[in-house]
């Protein structure tokens, strides 16, 4: 196999595993908090976690399904921080879960050529590998703002890593 695939195969074996860590940090900070606490907002400056579940939705769904997976762009950005209720910790999190799901298949079955194209989002170039590390970075940034807001309204620990070591130092 030349280094070229394996690179490839490397971006994205990392991609989809920061995307299932982040979609697995939400889950757990959505089971801490009730059906009223997803809506609320710290002050008029910030967003809900509802409203951040569906930001997540329509990025991932603008970058990776519609730039890399070359689908129409449909996303209505604004509405994603309109929403003021409506829709259960469920639904929000189905939604994003299966939205993550597809998009992790649109960047598991892209070429080569794919990860190289340039594409216009938001305004912006990216190759694909940047669309693909936008998503991944902008999932993984919010997912901290989600967990960091759960840990306020609770005062309490998530335990992302509970079953692991930290303190191993690195091997050589």
């Amino acid at each position: 196999m030349d280094n070229e695939k394996l690179l490839v195969e490397e971006l994205v074996k990392n991609a989809l595993f920061r995307m299932d860590e982040s979609t697995r940090m939400i889950r757990k900070s959505l089971l801490e908090i009730s059906e009223e606490e997803v809506w609320l907002k710290p002050n008029e400056s910030l967003n809900s976690i509802a409203n951040l579940l569906l930001h997540l939705k329509g990025n991932i769904t603008q970058y990776i399904l519609s730039s890399l997976g070359e689908k129409e762009d449909e996303r209505d950005r604004d509405s994603e921080f309109n929403h003021r209720g409506g829709k259960t910790k469920s639904e929000l999190f189905e939604t994003l879960e299966n939205t993550v799901d597809e998009a992790k298949r649109v960047i598991f079955d892209a070429s080569v050529d794919d990860l190289i194209k340039i594409r216009s989002v938001q305004g912006f170039s990216f190759s694909g590998v940047g669309v693909v590390l936008h998503a991944v970075e902008h999932y993984s940034y919010h997912t901290g703002q989600i967990a960091f807001w759960v840990k306020q309204l609770k005062n309490t620990d998530l335990g992302f890593y509970d079953s692991i070591d930290l303190n191993i130092k690195n091997k050589k």
